[in-house]
């Protein structure tokens, strides 16, 4: 248990690498690599449920306690970020496929990836969580409106299809693992160290699928594609800052709603695009999840030498994970 705990905190340690590594193998490796797209579904299922596993009652009691600042981060997640996607992929005059795809990933919920770089950028931890956890929630209701809004008149979008498998692959395993947390308290926290191994290899996992079945295209669009990606994820953790900033959030919460508003989740995004739309559609989302990682290790990098002020250092400590 010790020698896997070592290597869960190593693999965590070096997760923005290992993603990008991923993504290379890839381009390297297209035939093997896309061959694995038939388990990015199932892998996130697992991951999903990992996540369920390490929330508590806590983490929503917050909701109740500041509601201005999880009301606002909320809104910037799903209202800034899909317009922000449908913008930007318009003003590249991006293909149907792409343009989905790119709205796929502003209306996803935040990344689980976002805890840990705003506990390293001295933000507040308890909010981070909260908005992860509760913006996965309403991702079943929320994702698929806004896709077959913003996308809808690109292509056909299946809302109800894209509900079920939102509730397949993310709300079923949450909630199943918040429910075997609650029966199985000490089994889960002597394997709670585990799961960020099993996050991270499922995550590159995805994006080398991902990559490898769209390798021929990436080629051709992939700078074009990056640069939209990076302005995507650019703009979010700024305007997600706005936000927080024009809502009367202190400091720390500003950087906890940054960085939840600009890190998505990428996985699932790439899931659906897989599933209701092409392999094309979920490229967006491949080149998002190894770009927001390392990004976000910015960032982290940057605000870890700045001081944030005062805020709840029990809920911070105590809601930290890795």
């Amino acid at each position: 248990m010790g020698a896997l705990r070592r290597a869960a905190d190593l693999i965590g340690r070096w997760f923005a690498l290992l993603v990008l590594l991923g993504g290379l193998a890839g381009l390297l490796f297209p035939t093997a690599t896309g061959a694995l797209s038939p388990a990015i579904t199932p892998l996130l299922g697992v991951i999903m449920f990992g996540m369920g596993l390490t929330l508590r009652t806590a983490d929503f009691a917050l909701v109740l306690r500041h509601p201005q600042a999880v009301l606002a981060g909320l809104a910037a997640q799903y209202v800034l970020m899909p317009l922000l996607g449908w913008g930007i992929g318009t003003l590249f005059g991006f293909s149907a496929a792409l343009l989905a795809g790119m709205v796929l990933v502003g209306a996803t919920p935040g990344g689980t990836a976002s805890n840990v770089v705003v506990y390293l950028s001295r933000g507040h931890v308890a909010l981070s969580v909260a908005m992860t956890s509760v913006s996965t929630l309403l991702a079943p209701l929320l994702t698929p409106l806004l896709v077959l809004w913003l996308a809808g008149s690109a292509l056909p979008v299946d809302a109800v299809g894209l509900f079920s498998s939102i509730v397949k692959v993310v709300l079923v395993p949450v909630v199943l693992g918040i429910v075997v947390r609650a029966l199985l308290t000490r089994w889960v926290e002597r394997v709670l160290p585990l799961l960020p191994l099993v996050s991270v290899t499922g995550i590159v996992v995805v994006v080398a699928a991902v990559v490898g079945g769209n390798a021929s295209t990436l080629t051709s669009v992939g700078a074009l594609l990056l640069l939209a990606v990076v302005l995507h994820n650019a703009c979010g953790l700024l305007l997600g800052y706005g936000a927080a900033r024009l809502a009367g959030v202190p400091e720390p919460g500003r950087r906890a709603i940054s960085v939840e508003v600009g890190m998505q989740n990428s996985g699932l995004a790439a899931s659906l695009a897989t599933t209701h739309f092409t392999p094309l559609a979920a490229l967006p989302a491949a080149l998002f999840s190894v770009w927001h990682n390392l990004s976000g290790a910015v960032v982290a990098s940057f605000w870890s030498r700045r001081p944030a002020g005062e805020q709840d250092s029990t809920e911070a400590v105590s809601s930290a994970r890795s």
